[in-house]
């Protein structure tokens, strides 16, 4: 519990500043066709993130947790160096091809903010090979329990990071928030080498990395197809007013930071250990801290949703309400908070579950679930749009988490006939 709340500190420390950095660049520039252009083109640099930071953590952790420290270290530099490899190349391929794809993401911008996009997704493009390598190196400090550094490494990364921004933002506009995020990332990727260990060349037919490949792939196909939820969101907010694509990702990032947060001091934590009592078959041991960290993650996101119920309009008033960000851009936030309120709540509860299933080394089950239910989720989005606009965005997204979660949770019942 210590640990926990030490980490939901430093965590909580990373999304505020991760939240003054958004707070600064909407407030300065105002929700618009910059802020749009921005926050569009940050969709791929995301869905990397999103699709392998936690795939590596919930594979790498776990076979990183088992190995004695001279096959550690080794294992660490062979996934280390494959990740860096792969995702150059792939980098280079969207990087080449980004005059053909980007404006078919962004159809409902004008021609002057499509350009705009355009080369912010290039900027950003840049950024994809370290998030893909930090997200390598989190499995491997996230294996020997070093959990604070993480988090101590990013918040440096991010206070040095917005002062560049503060300093850049003025001179050179809206280019000036691409660049100071993929320093961040650089940044945090030279301070957590220091858990690689010593060099040691690649053995790239070693079985280590041939069953981080099993386990890895039914995650990196599924996480890539259901992950494209942001394509998807971006592409019909795009269609919105301007400052709409702004708001919407604005409320996706509040919630989103705060399940940080959560996920970061009470499901991260637990997978090293849950992963060794599955390793000892100590199911009895596997089921309590399962059952506590869900009761726990349920009781905190319920709360949290009553505050932002009772207290979220005037609050976000105080943080958001002036200079470019008027009223009206304040009740609309606030609407989209309280549309979101299954991503918050599924989200965080449905990072328990997921979790659980991958300290078991059951990386195929929340895959499935999460194709078949992003299948039917899709179409329901487009409609939601449609009918409702940003509001029915948020209220289908909210379903998805909550359908997620609620999936996952039925299938893991089987945990209580394991002992």
């Amino acid at each position: 519990m210590r640990l926990a709340v030490l980490l939901g500190g430093l965590a909580s420390g990373n999304v505020l500043l991760g939240f003054i950095y958004q707070w600064y660049i909407v407030t300065t520039v105002g929700p618009g066709a910059e802020t749009d252009a921005l926050y569009a083109g940050m969709v791929v640099p995301q869905l990397v993130l999103g699709i392998i930071a936690g795939s590596l953590t919930h594979v790498l952790v776990p076979l990183l947790s088992n190995q004695r420290e001279l096959g550690f270290y080794k294992d660490a530099w062979i996934y280390f160096q494959s990740i860096g490899l792969l995702f150059s190349a792939i980098t280079c391929i969207l990087f080449l091809t980004s005059g053909i794809w980007v404006p078919w993401t962004v159809p409902g911008f004008d021609a002057g903010t499509k350009s705009l996009t355009l080369s912010l997704v290039r900027i950003q493009l840049v950024g994809v090979i370290f998030t893909a390598l930090t997200a390598v190196l989190w499995s491997i400090n996230y294996a020997r329990q070093r959990f604070i550094w993480v988090e101590l490494s990013s918040i440096i990364s991010n206070v040095i990071g917005f002062g560049l921004l503060i300093w850049w933002l003025s001179r050179f506009g809206i280019v000036a928030a691409a660049w100071a995020m993929i320093l961040k990332t650089f940044l945090q990727t030279l301070f957590l080498l220091r858990g690689l260990g010593p060099y040691s060349k690649p053995d790239w037919r070693s079985e280590s990395l041939k069953e981080a490949w099993h386990r890895l792939k039914p995650l990196l196909l599924g996480n890539t197809y259901y992950k494209t939820d942001q394509l998807v969101d971006r592409f019909l907010a795009s269609m919105a007013p301007a400052g709409g694509l702004t708001l919407l990702y604005m409320a996706q990032q509040l919630y989103g930071s705060g399940n940080t947060i959560l996920n970061k001091s009470i499901a991260t934590p637990m997978i090293p250990v849950m992963a060794e009592k599955a390793h000892a078959r100590d199911w009895q041991a596997f089921r309590h801290i399962f059952l506590k960290r869900l009761l726990l993650m349920g009781g905190l996101t319920g709360l949290g949703f009553l505050v932002v119920l009772i207290f979220g309009k005037p609050l976000l008033t105080v943080l958001f309400g002036h200079k470019r960000f008027g009223t009206e851009n304040v009740a609309t936030l606030w609407w989209l908070l309280v549309a979101l309120v299954g991503a918050w709540i599924g989200g965080g509860m449905g990072a328990i579950t997921s979790t659980t299933f991958y300290a078991k080394g059951d990386t195929r089950t929340p895959t499935k679930l999460g194709i078949w239910i992003y299948t039917l989720y899709v179409p329901l989005k487009v409609v939601s749009f449609i009918l409702f606009k940003l509001m029915g965005l948020a209220i289908s997204t909210s379903l998805f988490y909550m359908a997620n979660f609620i999936l996952q949770l039925y299938f893991l019942n089987n945990l209580s006939h394991e002992s």
